[in-house]
């Protein structure tokens, strides 16, 4: 992973590779697979294809995923947790509890759907 700048705290770093709205969304998606493009999109319906796009080269770019692709028509791609990317989890399962400890009535699915 090569981070392009300087930062004033780890917090700071760490949130410039897994911060936003969807960077989250979609490591945890991958947590316990390896998904194609369109499943990913299955699992986050809101995201745009654009946006997915985006979101899965930056994460590839800071070494959290890693994308294969196999040479077949028409072309499959695969995502799926570097070892730096599979890091992350504990974190966001701390967060998911988090999450569910304080706002659960509000919450629609539980960490473990």
């Amino acid at each position: 992973m090569v981070l392009k700048k300087k930062y004033n705290c780890p917090v700071e770093a760490s949130i410039d590779v897994i911060g936003g709205k969807w960077k989250p969304l979609i490591l945890w998606a991958l947590k316990e697979d390896t998904l194609r493009f369109c499943e990913i999109e299955k699992e986050l319906p809101q995201i745009t294809q654009k946006m997915l796009t985006k979101q899965l080269r930056e994460l590839e770019s800071d070494g959290m995923i890693s994308r294969k692709v196999y040479a077949e028509v028409p072309p499959k791609v695969e995502y799926s947790l570097t070892a730096s990317g599979k890091t992350v989890i504990p974190i966001l399962e701390l967060l998911c509890s988090w999450g569910e400890e304080t706002f659960g009535d509000l919450i629609k699915y539980t960490c473990e759907d």
